[in-house]
């Protein structure tokens, strides 16, 4: 029988893994059986860069801890070594890097995963992977945005190059404005008195 201390000890791993993950916007569970240790040094490296926690925990304490965030449906996956890559800032990465990771090295297998407090299948996690990351998403929407303001400024510059000061630009309005100011100033001219009765 475990002695206290080793009881413990797990109940803390547990109590940590519990608010890992109920703090993370997402996560993979992966089989690393047959990998390399440079494999596995270079797949760390990644997530690494990418923000990802990555960690082996004992299948028993991970169970637990899922069970009590409401991953019951884990259960089944934690079976054999299993490893975890979980994000709290960018809910793409985990699935994205261990995604284009077991690409390469099919001995990585994807088990499971989950996104926003719900567990999510493989093919879920692969059609995460293939959404853009929250950067590229950022640069292509301020990219859109800042397209009009480049296209005007160039028009601009373009003007200036050759000559052409703004304040001599004249605008001409469509014709649908031109057929209605005659009429709009007949309407506001005053109306001619009526001729005196003699």
């Amino acid at each position: 029988m475990p002695s206290a201390k080793v009881l413990e000890q797990k109940k803390q791993i547990v109590a940590d893994l519990v608010e890992t993950l109920k703090s993370a916007q997402a996560g993979v569970l992966v089989d690393y059986r047959g990998i390399t240790v440079e494999q596995d040094t270079q797949l760390r490296s990644k997530l690494r860069e990418a923000g990802v926690e990555y960690k082996v925990v004992k299948n028993t304490l991970t169970r637990f801890a899922a069970n009590e965030v409401g991953y019951q449906e884990l259960d089944e996956q934690l079976n054999g070594p299993t490893a975890l890559a979980i994000s709290t800032t960018d809910p793409v990465a985990p699935a994205k890097v261990i995604s284009d990771f077991a690409k390469d090295v099919e001995a990585l297998e994807i088990k499971a995963g989950f996104l926003d407090g719900k567990v999510i299948s493989i093919d879920e996690i692969k059609k995460l992977a293939s959404t853009p990351s929250r950067e590229v998403l950022i640069a292509k929407i301020m990219g859109s945005l800042n397209s009009p303001i480049s296209s005007l400024v160039r028009t601009l510059q373009a003007l200036v190059d050759n000559g052409v000061e703004p304040a001599d630009i004249k605008v001409e309005a469509p014709a649908a404005e031109e057929a209605a100011a005659p009429a709009a100033e007949e309407a506001a001219a005053p109306a001619e008195e009526a001729p005196a009765a003699e």
